[in-house]
This record gives structure tokens, sequence and C-alpha cells, in this order.
């Protein structure tokens, strides 16, 4: 077979994957780029097939080419992050793989496997930025609410030993984990600890570890030194601008198992170090984590360490789910009749015996935040009325029960396709309100890929 011939297989089967790839030989001239790669460089293939690498990528150090390292050294790189500018002068960010040809031990070529995280990779950089803007004796720009325990709401016995065993807890700096569906308020939780507790002068920041690619989430927890690998910047992450208060990391059994290891040894240490750095830099943090799964299965399937688990659990907390705290339903119903009366301008004083009486035979998938977004639906759509009925009460949601757009499909209801967009839209829509814009979750309760539910996120417009 002719060196074409398994070029073209080599191709075919690249768009069949999907994945974006450069091949160049062993003099450094680009043999293979695929309409994946080109799209994701935002460059012609035909301005890159046939040329030399070093004439088309200029602007790449030499030095700091995985693919030139994979021909000269026979040096293979996994999952690298590089930030560079493409023909055109356009910043780009991926992830790369790249790894040398080798037949009968001489390097013939060397390819390249890349993913764009352009978009992710600014929107981090935001993160960053945005957290290192805050006063340091500041933890929130002004105006966003920094919670309490007075805001915990709840008379149930067993949420009442939950609630003073965290208040015990602010009283010292030891590591957190709290356990808790999502909607049961385990932010409520970490935020009082924090504001009622040691640190409470000092910074308080959050991360959802399931939000960020790893490589790029090890980066923001633990920052970048310049040169550490194409791009990278001096950037503290977010254990040094933690520094002297409480670092919240949501979903922490969504964190990669070789970050935790990581996360594992700073906790053990007390230092860190900046990812392509050689500096150990002290850091005086207090973590809480959080995980909205038992922590017996996430122990058992591997998605969480379990030394890690020992480490973050020297106290737990277990934030019953609101189905097995009923008796607390009456007095949260008042306390987001008031708050939502304030927000809308309204006079809605009580619910009426049927009202509550649907509210109590409901379990509540969404717990705590979902019988929030019930109330707050109710209230915005009150007229003159004072009392809230069984009408007003649209139990479900999102999760369940019947809704206005997917009742039927009638004559009125347009083609088929878009009807069916309709429902698609509105499950999507009510299920991001119910998680708080929470795309990870959405996409656990939809039973979809993540990837997939943001490109529908995009698509309606939501």
């Amino acid at each position: 077979m002719r060196a074409k011939d398994y070029q073209a297989i080599l191709k075919a089967a690249s768009e069949v994957l999907g994945s974006a790839m450069h091949i160049v030989d062993v003099d450094g001239i680009t043999i293979l780029y695929n309409e994946e790669m080109a799209s994701l460089e935002k460059i012609k293939a035909s301005d890159v097939l046939g040329k030399p690498f070093r004439k088309v990528f200029s602007s790449i150090p030499e030095e700091e080419s995985t693919l030139l390292a994979a021909l000269r050294e026979k040096k293979s790189t996994m999952h690298q992050e590089q930030t560079y500018l493409n023909a055109y002068g356009k910043e780009i960010t991926t992830i790369n793989s790249t790894v040398p040809i080798i037949v009968d031990g001489e390097v013939i070529a060397a390819m390249e496997v890349a993913k764009d995280i352009t978009d992710i990779k600014n929107m981090s950089d935001t993160i960053l930025d945005l957290q290192s803007d805050l006063h340091p004796n500041e933890s929130k720009p002004k105006g966003i609410k920094q919670y309490h325990f007075d805001d915990i709401i709840g008379r149930e016995q067993a949420f009442e030993e939950i609630v003073a065993r965290a208040k015990k807890a602010s009283r010292n700096d030891v590591t957190v984990l709290i356990n808790g569906e999502t909607g049961t308020g385990k932010e409520l939780f970490a935020q009082s600890i924090h504001y009622d507790g040691l640190r409470k002068n000092g910074p308080f920041l959050a991360q959802n570890c399931a939000a960020i690619p790893e490589s790029l989430l090890e980066g923001i927890l633990f920052g970048t030194a310049k040169g550490g690998f194409t791009g990278a910047e001096d950037r503290a992450g977010l254990f040094e601008q933690a520094n002297g208060g409480t670092l919240l990391l949501d979903e922490i059994s969504a964190m990669p198992i070789g970050l935790q290891g990581k996360l594992l040894r700073v906790l053990q240490e007390e230092y860190i170090r900046r990812v392509g750095g050689a500096k150990d830099i002290p850091v005086d943090v207090r973590i809480i984590a959080t995980i909205n799964e038992p922590a017996e299965k996430l122990l058992e399937t591997g998605a969480l360490r379990r030394d890690l688990y020992y480490r973050l659990g020297i106290v737990n907390l277990h934030i019953p789910p609101l189905r097995e705290r009923k008796s607390d339903i009456r007095i949260l119903v008042d306390e987001f009749l008031k708050k939502y009366n304030d927000r809308f301008g309204k006079e809605v004083w009580m619910v009426s015996e049927g009202a509550k009486q649907k509210l109590l035979a409901y379990d509540y998938p969404g717990n705590v935040r979902e019988l929030e977004n019930i109330i707050m639906s109710a209230v915005s759509m009150a007229d003159n009325e004072h009392a809230l009925t069984e009408e007003d009460i649209n139990i479900g949601g999102g999760y369940r029960g019947a809704n206005p757009k997917i009742d039927g499909f009638t004559a009125d209801s347009g083609t088929l396709a878009e009807y069916l967009e309709d429902i698609e839209k509105t499950l999507i829509s009510q299920h991001l309100m119910a998680n708080e814009g929470n795309v990870s979750q959405t996409a656990r309760d939809l039973g979809m890929l993540r990837q997939n539910l943001q490109h529908k996120i995009r698509k309606y417009g939501i």
C-alpha cells in the first residue's frame, strides 16, 4: 500500500472519530491536517498542508512545540494545555496529546490530536481575575448576600441537630464535608460556617469541580507559572486568593482522581505549587467540600478517593432532604411568602388549606430550592388575592406533573418537530431554573451529556 493510501485511510478515520488531527513527517512538513483541526485553529487546511510546521506556526517557540519534541526527542505529551497564535494571529487554547510515530526504532512522523478549550480557558481566567480583584478582606462584591446561621430555616429535630453541629464546626478550623441532595442548601451551610466562624474576616471563595476540565481546574485551584506551558502566565489560583479564609469545593467527587491526589497533598503539607512552577507556596486555607450522593456509593464506584474522603470528613454534615423534614414546609412557605411579596410588591399573606395539603403531599426531588421556586412562581403570578389556592400551586415544575406546554398535541401546536422542540426547551428551562443554572446537575437530571445540553441551551437561546 502506498503512503498516500495510508494518509487517506488515516484522514478518513480521523473524520469519522471527530478528532482534530495534525501529522508532520520527519522533516516537519505537514502531511495530514484534517477539517476538524482547520476549524479548531480557524485556518485553511490548504495554508498548512505540504508546508513546514515552523513556517506556518512561527509564533510557537521552538522549545515549546510538542510536535517538534515528538520528532526530535521521541517525546510523548499527553493532555497538555497550549495557548498560542494561529497563522492569522488569533489566540486559541487547546488540550493536546502528541506522540511520535516510530518504525524500526526511528521516528518517521509525529501526530497531534487536539481539543479546543478557548472559551473555557477564557472563562477560567475570568473567574480568577474576578476573584483576585476583590478586596482582600471581602469575599464577595457589594450587594451579594452573605449567608449566616440565622438564614437557615428549620425546626425539625434532626435538622436542628445538624445546624447545631455546623455551629460547632464554625468555632474550629478543621475541614468539613457536607453531604446533601441538590437543593438542600449545602452552600448556605458552608457560608454560615465561614461567616459565623473564626475566618469570617477572611475571603470565602467557591468552585464547582464539575464545571471545569481537569487541566484547567488544576490551574484555577493552584495557579499557573509563566513558562509552565505554552502561553502560561504567572497567575495566583484560588488557594492563594483564599489564603486566611475558606475555599468551598462543590461536587468534590467530580474532581478527577489524579487531581484529588494533588489536593490531598496540599491538605497534608499546607503548601501549593503552581502548575509549571517549582516554588512551594505556603497557604492557610480552610476547605469545605460538598457531595450530592451518599459517600459509600462514591467510594465504592471510585469517584472519590478513600484517603481524601477521610481527610475531608473531619466533620461530616448530612443535610436531610425536604421529604424527611416535612414539618418544616409550613415555616419555609411563610418565609418565602415574605421574601417574594417584598420582591414583587404583592400582598399574599397565606395559603389555603387545600394548597397546604397539596404542598405537604409532594416529595420535592428538588428539595428546598424547588419549594422556593414553587412559591416564587405562585406569588409572581398573583393579582390582587391575599391567599394562594390549590390552583395557584404548580407542583412538579420541571420534575413531573402537568405543564400547559406539554399537556397534548393539537392542531394549533405547529409541526410535530416544533411541538417536540417546545417540550424540550420547556423542560430544559425548568430544570435549569430549579438547579439555579447548574448545567452539570441539569444534565444529570435530564440524562444528557453535559456537552449536548450546552448545545441545546445555545440552540434555544436559554
